[in-house]
């Protein structure tokens, strides 16, 4: 983890724990010639555009002062949206039940990718049903394999 990311992380915290908010990721990335720092926050029910504004006025000042990142950047506070990443066991186990997106760092029974419902965790194994065409399949899968998670959006 870069140390402009978790500089950002520590200032972050507590101004979401004193809103009853959620730090769901920080990324610091290079796009074309521009750097972003990006917060994503969320709640129960979701984030509203004014908690986001007021999150990233007193971020800024932090980050002002502080001044952990030389040469410009952008800084964007947003709900991480519908499609939210799962970063850690906590993610996974609020999410019992909900649709999920999974990609592995290597393959289980030759797949590297599952959507399907989360329908349990254990804190070391998800458990995932899903379909291939019309059979309803299930598979464990270790945390410690898991590369990227998501929630996903059914149709």
């Amino acid at each position: 983890m870069s140390e402009i990311v978790k500089t950002t992380e520590e200032l972050v915290e507590p101004i979401l724990q004193a809103k009853g908010l959620e730090l769901v990721d920080v990324e610091y990335v290079k796009e074309g010639k521009n750097w972003f720092l990006r917060v994503y926050i969320d709640k129960e029910g979701g984030v509203d555009i004014d908690e986001c504004g007021i999150v990233s006025e007193q971020l800024s000042e932090q980050l002002d002062e502080q001044d952990p990142i030389k040469g410009a950047y952008f800084l964007e506070v947003s709900s991480p949206g519908v499609e939210r990443p799962l970063k850690s066991k906590a993610d996974f186990g609020k999410n019992v039940g909900s649709n999920v997106y999974i990609k592995l760092y290597e393959p289980i029974n030759g797949v590297k990718e599952y959507e399907g419902i989360l329908t349990e965790f254990t804190g070391e194994t998800a458990i995932i049903a899903y379909k291939v065409k019309t059979r309803e399949k299930q598979t464990e899968i270790p945390y410690k394999k898991i590369a990227k998670a998501r929630l996903a959006v059914s149709l």
